[in-house]
């Protein structure tokens, strides 16, 4: 396969045509060294962590992965063929072992060539299911812990268009699947079909602001193909192979059963459809049914949701976040919004909660009020639960502690959402007598799990809080040196055990079993570091400040054995960063990184070419800071250059570098931030922008965290747009885009567009399409082309 490369002639790149055929290329050496690496598996537990699920999958998808028949309906990607979405990574291998034994085990049964996914144990934790994709379809599969065998339960015809396609039963012997209908329609060739008429959309006046969205539907073939492939069957399968229908054909979007697995809550997507929202807010309708499938009562109906209120704190109107309730045999909990959803309007209250106690007969019973957004409640194994809230403009966020024997509410939070020094951990859960995972209270006292960022470094903690007076005690503390310590789950907190997560600079994360009470380490895994040619490369967390006083920090790395106490050699800096938004100064100057975590290089960053004698910064700072009333983005581009001046100084400071050899990139916002920092700094050699857009025209209802649309704030979005200010970029650039990018805004136009207009006003630009890939690259060829695209651009602008 060749992919088509359109490029600028460049004389210092020394490309003499606008346009290149050439095959899929492999970066040099020491990169593909590092790409070309066996990926370790991912680790599945159950609650009582006593055993532990491997599951391998190949460390890159190939291009004929990407080469599969697709649908692009109502925001999804799917096989019509296999009938599961497009996008899915599939699993290869699956590997078992009880959590204190020294070695994992082959499960046995597998079928050949295994594309599993959509994996889940059942309610007793005794077997496995998964999803085997065959080149026909997609089959159920169990795994029985016990004898370590795999069975496979249905034939290729189950649905997983919307997502997982099957849920347990309550008594883990059965399950209910969603199956292909025996009826289904034949699919439409749109290609091949001749339209009946014009495709029309109307509108009726009311505003809305909704966000640019991709693979919509566009016609009335594509609203039958999305219902013929989103259509299913409910079948109940159980585990002796027998089988029986449940439910007749419907749009099924979601299968939950209540705690005590007396009732089923079914939702059902209805029509009209829209061409202008995908399928998450198109009309839905939530049954719950008994054992039996017959139907208890309608409990929610949701009409077509084409307007929304501005605002990523406002809400639609109508019951949302419907739940069970996971401390109660059979009671939903949902939230209603007491403002319109409108976040513009002003408003004592903004949420009401109510729980609704199957049969469903009496009212549903108002439980609680928030003032700020309602976000989830967590429920125990004692007489409380914790009500969440949050406002997105403030960042602020709340939790209640809520006194179920009387109502009684107390704030036990209360602080900005982004100040990771003030977050006083998770709860710790444990699974309840309904199998659901809820805090775990003992004697009026629960267990707080948290990630200790601070000032001076990362110090995860757990804490004992009396949910009575709120006072805490701390139990632990980890201050491992020259690693890091996460806390993965408390085991028994009596007995002092827990599990951990254990990495440095050069080990690859690992779990360990830890007594807290006699400080006793355990390996439980023994991953093998992939990456031994980093073994020797300087790595530090710098710190620095902008020019307005904001505390910055990046990851530097520098070649092994560069002298750095003569640094007689300047280095070229590669700058890689991503820029998010804050309302405060304090916030926004916060530390995330540690130099423990481990180097793990991928396209995702610059940290491959420190093996070629390159400076590089990952994860620069790129803080965008807007307080009060004022936005961060009515003033993105002088901090966007400042950020970057701040960390080119610093590491000029330090003597490494040769400033007038830096070239910064970033994918996706990161990809914007580059093109804006070569269109209005002077401080960069070169940059490489990846899927990013660059015409904020293009999506004029909001991005990233801009919640103005255009017609507000006209000036910010031409002011921000790299597009709009073409004619100012000057600096050599390399864009590169998946031809098919599924994300919202990032169209491949966004790209084709800006190079075009580079192109045309003289600047030095490069452009690659990636074919079949989508936001993220996943295709081995693609990947490994990347890298060599961007190690010839940065070798001949750098250094030659």
């Amino acid at each position: 396969m060749r992919i088509t490369i359109a490029a600028i002639a460049l004389f210092f790149l020394g490309f003499a045509n606008a346009q290149e055929n050439i095959k899929y290329q492999k970066p040099s050496a020491e990169i593909l060294q590092l790409a070309e690496f066996e990926r370790a598996p991912s680790v599945l537990m159950d609650s009582k962590k006593e055993w532990m699920i491997f599951s391998y999958r190949p460390t890159y998808k190939s291009l004929d992965d990407l080469n599969q028949d697709e649908m692009k309906l109502a925001g999804l990607r799917v096989n019509p063929v296999t009938n599961i979405s497009s996008t899915m990574t599939f699993s290869n291998n699956l590997k078992i072992r009880k959590l204190k034994d020294k070695m994992e085990v082959q499960v046995q049964g597998l079928p050949a060539n295994p594309k599993i996914a959509y994996t889940s144990f059942a309610p007793d934790e005794k077997k496995l299911a998964f999803t085997n994709t065959t080149s026909k379809g997609v089959e159920l599969w169990v795994l029985d812990l016990a004898t370590n065998s795999a069975k496979k339960m249905t034939n290729d015809n189950l649905n997983a268009n919307l997502g997982t396609p099957y849920v347990w039963m309550k008594d883990s012997q059965t399950l209910l699947v969603k199956q292909i209908p025996a009826n289904r329609a034949a699919l439409i060739d749109d290609k091949k079909s001749l339209p009946d008429g014009p495709t029309v959309s109307t509108s009726d006046g009311k505003v809305s602001q909704n966000r640019t969205y991709q693979d919509l539907l566009k016609n009335p073939q594509d609203e039958a193909n999305f219902e013929t492939l989103a259509k299913s069957e409910l079948v109940k399968i159980s585990l002796n192979g027998t089988q029986e229908s449940f439910k007749p054909t419907e749009i099924y979007t979601a299968m939950s059963f209540s705690p005590d697995g007396n009732y089923l809550m079914l939702t059902t997507i209805q029509k009209p459809f829209s061409y202008i929202v995908p399928l998450n807010r198109f009309p839905m309708t939530t049954t719950v049914f008994d054992q039996n499938g017959n139907a208890v009562k309608v409990v929610n109906e949701i009409p077509l949701n084409e307007i929304m209120p501005k605002g990523f704190s406002s809400v639609r109107t109508g019951k949302r976040a419907m739940t069970w309730r996971d401390d109660a045999p059979s009671t939903l909990v949902y939230a209603e919004a007491l403002d319109g959803g409108d976040q513009a309007k002003s408003a004592d209250f903004r949420d009401e909660i109510f729980l609704w106690e199957a049969p469903f007969s009496a009212n549903p019973k108002s439980f609680f009020k928030t003032k700020q957004r309602y976000s989830g409640t967590d429920w125990s194994n004692s007489d409380y639960a914790v009500v969440f809230e949050s406002w997105y403009d403030t960042r602020n966020t709340k939790s209640y502690l809520i006194n179920l024997k009387d109502n009684s509410s107390k704030i036990i939070e209360d602080r900005n959402f982004q100040d990771v020094y003030s977050d006083p951990g998770r709860f710790n859960n444990t699974r309840n007598q309904y199998g659901r995972n809820v805090i775990d209270v003992e004697n009026n006292k629960a267990y707080l799990v948290g990630d200790g960022f601070t000032k001076d470094g990362q110090k995860p903690f757990i804490d004992e809080i009396d949910l009575i007076t709120q006072q805490k005690k701390r139990l632990y503390t980890s201050n491992l040196k020259n690693s890091k310590e996460d806390l993965y789950d408390i085991i028994d907190i009596k007995k002092g055990e827990i599990l951990t997560v254990q990495q440095s600079a050069n080990q690859y994360p690992n779990y360990f079993l830890r007594n807290i009470k006699n400080n006793k380490v355990a390996a439980v895994t023994n991953f093998p570091n992939p990456f031994e040619s980093l073994k020797n490369v300087y790595k530090e967390v710098i710190k620095y400040k902008r020019n307005d006083g904001v505390e910055l920090t990046g990851t530097l790395y520098l070649p092994a054995n560069y002298d750095r106490k003569n640094h007689k050699e300047k280095l070229p800096l590669l700058i890689w960063a991503y820029p998010t938004e804050y309302k405060d100064k304090n916030t926004a100057g916060q530390n995330t990184q540690s130099p423990n975590d481990f180097t793990f290089p991928s396209y995702g960053s610059f940290i491959y070419w420190v093996t070629k004698g390159y400076a590089v910064l990952d994860d620069a700072a790129f803080p965008i800071i807007g307080e009060g009333k004022t936005e961060p983005n009515d003033t993105f581009i002088p901090q966007l250059v400042a950020n970057g001046k701040a960390a080119i100084d610093a590491v000029d400071k330090l003597g490494y570098i040769d400033r007038n050899k830096v070239a910064v990139g970033g994918h996706s916002y990161g990809a914007f931030m580059t093109a804006n920092l070569l269109t209005h700094s002077k401080d960069y050699a070169c940059g490489i922008a990846r899927s990013g857009a660059y015409n904020r025209t293009l999506t004029p209802f909001g991005f990233q965290s801009e919640q103005r649309n255009y017609w507000d704030v006209p000036n910010i979005y031409n002011t921000m747009s790299p597009f709009m200010n073409a004619d100012k970029m000057k600096t050599p650039l390399l864009l590169i885009h998946g031809e098919a990018d599924n994300n919202p805004g990032t169209f491949t136009l966004q790209t084709e567009r800006y190079f075009q207009a580079l192109k045309n006003l003289g600047a030095p630009v490069r452009m690659v399409l990636l074919p079949k890939e989508s936001h993220g690259y996943a295709a081995k060829e693609s990947i490994l082309h990347t890298l060599w695209e961007q190690d010839q651009f940065l070798e001949k602008c750098l250094k030659k």
